[in-house]
């Protein structure tokens, strides 16, 4: 007899769990709320689909932090050689930037899932994926009760859908959730599902923003936001110590925005940011804006005679100081220290600026937070509802850009989909 498994979510997550189990023979149903597949996949490609990054496998490991151990097992079903050997299988050829960052040849994201998707309906083996747009999970049915319920061993194998023609409800042998976390709303990570596991004895972390901006202490004034929000800052670093001591250090660059700063160097010290001013109520980190500079130079070319000269103009003559980089220091520095050639340099190398909130999580690339491991087997099935299999973003890890976040969601869903497989046979 075929097995039978519902798969929620048709991230990337979600579709690679759907393929493994296809694969094995087992007739996969996999629903999705939104009307097509794949939306955020596709979003967040559309600047040029970053697959995962070309780093030595502990380095790529390191980048998820806290989650590193955890993430790290996920990553031995499928590493980032091996992302670039299934993106091949699907006629997707990929490349290394000049950053380490692999991408298709083509930059995008369309035809990978495409050919995806095709393989999917269509494979040389196995039974093919059955998809069901606009079917929004609702929770579980009441005929699904967990072992401790029934006391007969029976998984919460029922689940409740809304769909176009009104509520169904499903079974399956067993249940794969990929319900990402609960950024970009508008593409179908609402963490609507956060309530129905915790219900059902699950422990969830708080979903939090990753990857995402943060506002200002007394936000920017009109001058500085009006001229300058959407500017980048380039060649810069930042320096971060939080209250335990820990330190970030980075170099790279960031963009104003009319409340705060988002970009890629902010990204990377998000997570460290922003626990530290859900700890403490605010985080300060230092800008140097001359990071290949050293600050005797610095402050021998700002105490240079400047003569007649203003001292932007001296900024910008002597150090190349000049748009966003002189107006950040206008708008955080007083008249005595930028009359100060000390204090001025000091500012130049390590001008404090103050975080005092993260922007909302619906505005975050991605969200910390979730599911927690101490919850699961060791094959992503959640301990207190046997048969449910867990994957992609809604796990309780966070990663930075540059690969790293697809990357161990389709490693994810793989080790789920090869955990539901054991499971399968054992029951």
């Amino acid at each position: 007899m075929i097995k039978k498994v519902v798969v929620v979510g048709a991230g990337p997550s979600g579709l690679m769990a759907a393929e493994v189990l296809s694969g094995a023979g087992v007739q996969v149903l996999l629903f999705d709320a939104m009307p097509s597949v794949g939306r955020k996949f596709l979003l967040a490609g559309k600047g040029g689909l970053n697959l995962t990054h070309s780093e030595p496998a502990d380095l790529f490991a390191s980048r998820y932090g806290q989650g590193r151990a955890q993430v790290a097992a996920l990553l031995k079903c499928l590493d980032a050689s091996q992302v670039r050997a299934w993106a091949a299988s699907l006629g997707i050829d990929t490349f290394v930037g000049s950053s380490g960052r692999v991408f298709p040849t083509d930059m995008k994201a369309a035809p990978l899932l495409r050919a995806w998707l095709a393989r999917l309906r269509h494979p040389k083996e196995g039974p093919p994926v059955k998809f069901f747009m606009r079917h929004r999970w609702t929770g579980w049915h009441q005929a699904g009760v967990s072992a401790s319920e029934s006391g007969s061993g029976a998984a919460p194998t029922w689940l409740d859908f809304d769909t176009p023609q009104g509520p169904i409800e499903v079974h399956a042998d067993a249940v794969v959730l990929a319900l990402g976390g609960g950024s970009w709303v508008r593409l179908g990570s609402d963490g609507a599902w956060v309530p129905w596991l915790q219900a059902k004895g699950v422990e969830v972390a708080p979903l939090l923003p990753a990857n995402g901006g943060f506002d200002v202490k007394n936000g920017w004034s009109a001058h500085f936001s009006s001229r300058f929000a959407g500017q980048p800052f380039k060649s810069v670093a930042i320096a971060f110590t939080n209250s335990h001591g820990h330190k970030f250090a980075r170099k790279g660059e960031f963009v104003a925005t009319a409340t705060g700063l988002e970009g890629s160097l902010i990204y990377a010290a998000s997570g460290w940011l922003r626990d530290e001013v859900l700890a403490s109520g605010s985080a300060t980190f230092h800008l140097d804006l001359l990071p290949d500079m050293p600050i005797e130079r610095v402050l021998a070319e700002v105490r240079h005679p400047r003569g007649s000269r203003s001292l932007s103009s001296h900024l910008k003559s002597r150090l190349h100081i000049e748009g966003i980089k002189a107006a950040i220091l206008h708008e955080l520095l007083g008249k005595e220290q930028l009359a100060d050639p000390l204090q001025l340099a000091q500012a130049i190398k390590a001008l404090p600026i103050t975080l005092t909130a993260a922007r909302p999580l619906d505005e975050a690339i991605s969200s910390a937070g979730g599911v927690l491991f101490e919850g699961l087997t060791g094959q992503l099935m959640l301990t207190s509802l046997p048969g449910v299999f867990c994957a992609g973003e809604m796990l309780d890890w966070e990663a930075p850009t540059g690969g790293y976040l697809l990357t161990a969601c389709l490693a994810s869903g793989v080790c789920a989909g090869q955990g539901v497989l054991s499971y399968l046979k054992s029951s």
